[in-house]
């Protein structure tokens, strides 16, 4: 009877075993063809930081994949995304740009926004990679220091119309919630305690005054610690001088 025991245990240890390899094997797998589709799509992204030249190729894109609704840069964190905009907030958790079953997922807008600036809340959702890929990078916003250089404090977001800048003025980690998500609002009045809520959750302290945001824009990514997200938010500048409100 012991060495029956014995042998189960074995048995079980080397189902183990196998089972990890397997599952490592499948994420590396994952994570070298969403490489090679970022490659890809990169050739239709053209970014110059110097003289704030934006450009990226939409229709290309939506010929790839017309679920294409935006971009998304983020200089200083190495957040740089085709954005796509699915039927509902499943199917780009475990499908890449060109719509291939991958568990790194993609880089996707919730399914309740248009995408265009006027917005609310426009939320964009990412995996927290453990190689760095997708929304990885938010977890360096967690950085004090990274908070207090004020060159680190730009978003760009650009979609068919043109190209928007946002300016951060909240990060934090939650648990798994709705409201920081939620896309419309009733009145001004609703929207204004939004964006006081979200602006009180910093753990950096931003000036800001509310009464003239328009739009935020919310990057989330899972903690990858039980139920836990990253959170970064900016706001809308100018449209028209992209400076600053007021």
């Amino acid at each position: 009877m012991k060495k029956v025991i014995r042998i189960l245990i074995i048995i079980l240890a080397l189902g183990g075993i196998v089972y990890s390899l397997w599952n490592i094997i499948g994420w590396k797998k994952d994570n070298d063809t969403n490489k090679n589709v970022e490659e890809q799509v990169s050739e239709y992204v053209s970014i110059d930081d110097e003289t704030e030249d934006y450009d990226v190729s939409f229709e290309d894109l939506e010929k790839i994949n017309p679920d294409t609704i935006g971009y998304i840069y983020v200089p200083n964190a190495d957040i740089s995304y085709i954005v796509v905009k699915g039927r509902d907030n499943s199917y780009y958790l475990n499908h890449n740009f060109e719509k291939e079953k991958n568990k790194g997922g993609w880089i996707f807008m919730d399914f309740t926004n248009t995408g265009e600036v006027t917005d609310k809340n426009i939320v964009i959702y990412g995996h927290n990679r453990l190689d760095g890929s997708m929304f990885a990078p938010l977890k360096k916003i967690l950085n004090k220091e990274w908070a207090k250089n004020s060159d680190n404090h730009t978003i760009i977001y650009i979609n068919k119309k043109g190209t928007y800048k946002y300016k951060v003025f909240s990060q934090y980690t939650i648990d798994a919630e709705d409201y920081y998500i939620k896309t419309t609002f009733d009145s001004d009045n609703e929207y204004k305690t939004f964006l006081n809520e979200m602006k009180k959750r910093s753990f950096y302290n931003y000036d800001l005054n509310i009464d003239e945001v328009k739009s935020v824009i919310t990057l989330s990514t899972c903690t990858n610690i039980k139920d836990g997200r990253v959170v970064l938010q900016a706001y809308l500048l100018n449209e028209e001088t992209q400076e600053d409100l007021g």
